[in-house]
């Protein structure tokens, strides 16, 4: 779903893989072997290698809710992914969605 979003407003597999790999941890051939797994996108999230410490400069509404005021952890970090990627099919340079 994340790259299909993404694509639809021409941005590439590649770089929603960056946005993953900079707020997880994971490298670019874990994520795609994940594709082939049965893991729960909590499991996903719980068993990152590293969540960027920069991920909590994400701010901003998700479908509403703004992501920094989320108290429960996980959906937390889901939807720092999901702004990730909103950023990501809105445009922004990728300096800016990686908080460089």
């Amino acid at each position: 779903m994340l790259v299909a979003k993404a694509k639809k407003k021409g941005r590439t597999r590649a770089e929603v893989d960056e946005v993953i790999a900079w707020l997880t941890g994971y490298r670019a051939e874990e994520l795609s072997g994940m594709l082939e797994t049965q893991q729960s996108y909590g499991d996903f999230f719980r068993n990152a290698p590293h969540l960027n410490e920069k991920r909590v400069l994400i701010t901003g509404t998700v479908c509403g809710v703004r992501v920094e005021e989320i108290e429960e952890p996980l959906m937390r970090e889901i939807r720092y992914l999901d702004k990730l990627v909103d950023e990501l099919a809105k445009g922004k340079p990728m300096e800016k969605i990686l908080r460089k």
